[in-house]
């Protein structure tokens, strides 16, 4: 998978329907992976195919989601979740 691919933009965690990024060299077992910073759940991308049953996301320690995070360049989400899924 490559960051440019059309099918990050649908692609959603199947816990809380929110975006995913997509993580490279080694991130996990595999390799390629795709990222929720908000549950810190991490799923494999095996061979191009996202695996994204809830069973196949695994949590990442404090310190992998410090290096995630830093590693895309983007801020901690807030802990509550994304605005759009709050009451």
């Amino acid at each position: 998978m490559n960051p440019d691919d059309p099918l990050l933009r649908i692609l959603v965690c199947p816990l809380d329907k929110g975006p995913l990024r997509l993580v490279t060299s080694g991130a996990g077992p595999a390799g390629d992976a795709l990222y929720n910073p908000r549950l810190r759940r991490l799923y494999p991308v095996v061979n191009g195919v996202p695996h994204l049953r809830p069973a196949s996301g695994a949590r990442v320690s404090d310190e992998d989601h410090a290096r995630l995070t830093r590693e895309a360049g983007a801020a901690p989400p807030p802990e509550n979740g994304p605005a759009h899924h709050r009451a």
